[in-house]
């Protein structure tokens, strides 16, 4: 058997991300489920690019604050203790506004935890189609 108990404030946010990531699965030891916290000023986002997942899927849960999520249809909002999910190829990106007036802090959930699985998405590209 095994139990972890993990402080999300003693895991070091990822390097190079629009936003504060902690990593909390990898963290847990798990290899089956990837497990983030997200923290957003107003004016980021939360993934590198707009982008889909081809085969993980994803369910954001909102801890405080407001995440918006535009996706090729609308934008969504989701608001304090609502949880978002998205199917896989799916395009989406979830933000904090410029105009918001707090921090967005979301728990993510994805799996399976794969890597290399996420995909560019270029709305730009798809309406000229």
């Amino acid at each position: 058997m095994g139990y972890h108990v993990v402080d999300s404030e003693t895991v070091s946010p990822a390097d190079g991300r629009p936003c504060e990531l902690r990593r909390l699965g990898g963290a847990a030891g798990l290899s089956n489920v990837a497990v983030n916290r997200f923290r957003a000023e107003p004016g980021e986002q939360l993934p590198l690019k707009y982008h889909y997942h081809e085969e993980q899927e994803e369910a954001f849960y909102v801890l405080a604050g407001t995440m918006h999520v535009e996706t090729p249809e609308e934008t969504f909002v989701v608001d304090t203790d609502e949880l978002f999910a998205v199917d896989p190829e799916s395009p989406q990106r979830a933000y904090n506004p410029a105009d918001a007036d707090t921090d967005l802090v979301v728990l993510a959930i994805g799996a399976p935890a794969v890597d290399g699985d996420a995909v560019a998405y270029d709305p730009a590209e798809s309406s000229a189609e």
